[in-house]
């Protein structure tokens, strides 16, 4: 085995831990050795939470690592009878095999039970691929496995607290449209964008209506706006103006000779005189002087 010395800054280890990352090389110090491994003593993580991986991605990392080798080290701890188990880096792990090669670098840890479990949540959470409520299920599960804060959170991932708290929103939706968001069918924007809606029948066709005309955020916002503002308007049948109130609008129609409005009751609400001329205009003027001559 060939050993090579290296150190692993804060930037290093999250380059490690972003498994869709290219085939880049690594910061390494003087504090972290790594070391070349029979590919056959590696072994994968039963407890890792990423199930799938995309066969067309694992083939273009594949041909990367062909070309320069492995520049990103696997991080594993020891598993028994001289094996390793893989903690961090089974997407270069499979793309190694993929191309072939007999060894693979590692860098050698061991952890807590706890902290494989947090590593490899984290490792899930950079993945390029990641939909929105995959990251928000993976976030939630690192909060509550380890009662972490919002702000925690956004510093092991090394995004920022805003980020993670729209994230986390976004497992309010109902599961028609998270199902729509996990198939990248809406974006994370579109998503955040309908979480506003309160109505769940609404927030299910506005979205079906955004996946099939293939609105944009822009777009759907306007939509969003549109649904509030029908919702403010009352509902139920509209209480007519009383008699005096119909005579008092009429008698400013004849006076004004322009159209006049009224909105509200007796005790409250607003008179609304309209111009549609320069010469409607300064006849309303004209009367409003008249109006103060007399009270003066």
């Amino acid at each position: 085995m060939a050993n090579t010395k290296g150190g692993l800054g804060a930037k290093g280890l999250n380059a490690l831990f972003n498994d869709n990352m290219e085939n880049v090389s690594v910061d390494l110090g003087e504090d972290i050795v790594t070391m070349d491994v029979d590919i056959t003593l590696v072994d994968r993580n039963p407890n890792q939470p990423r199930k799938t991986f995309k066969e067309e991605g694992l083939k273009e990392l594949s041909n990367s690592i062909a070309l320069y080798g492995v520049l990103q080290p696997l991080i594993v701890e020891k598993n028994g009878d001289g094996r390793y188990m893989i903690i961090a880096g089974e997407r270069r792990f499979r793309a190694c095999m993929m191309a072939g090669l007999k060894t693979v670098p590692v860098v050698v840890r061991n952890f807590t039970a706890e902290q494989k479990q947090e590593i490899s949540l984290i490792e899930n959470l950079h993945r390029e691929d990641l939909n929105a409520i995959e990251a928000a299920e993976g976030m939630k599960e690192l909060m509550e496995s380890h009662g972490l804060t919002q702000e925690e959170v956004a510093a092991k991932i090394g995004k920022s607290r805003p980020y993670v708290t729209n994230t986390l929103r976004l497992l309010q939706l109902p599961q028609e449209v998270s199902a729509l968001v996990r198939d990248g069918k809406l974006s994370p924007g579109h998503a955040r964008t309908l979480i506003s809606i309160d109505n769940k029948e609404e927030l299910i066709a506005l979205a079906k209506k955004t996946v099939e005309h293939n609105l944009s955020v822009r777009e759907l916002e306007r939509e969003v706006n549109l649904y509030f503002s029908r919702k403010n308007i009352p509902h139920g049948p509209r209480k007519r103006p009383s008699l005096e109130m119909r005579e008092l609008v009429n008698d400013m129609k004849r006076i004004f000779k322009t159209k006049v409005m009224i909105k509200g009751n007796e005790s409250i609400g607003r008179i609304t005189i309209d111009y549609y001329t320069a010469d409607d205009l300064e006849r309303v003027h004209e009367y409003i002087q008249h109006l103060k001559k007399l009270m003066d």
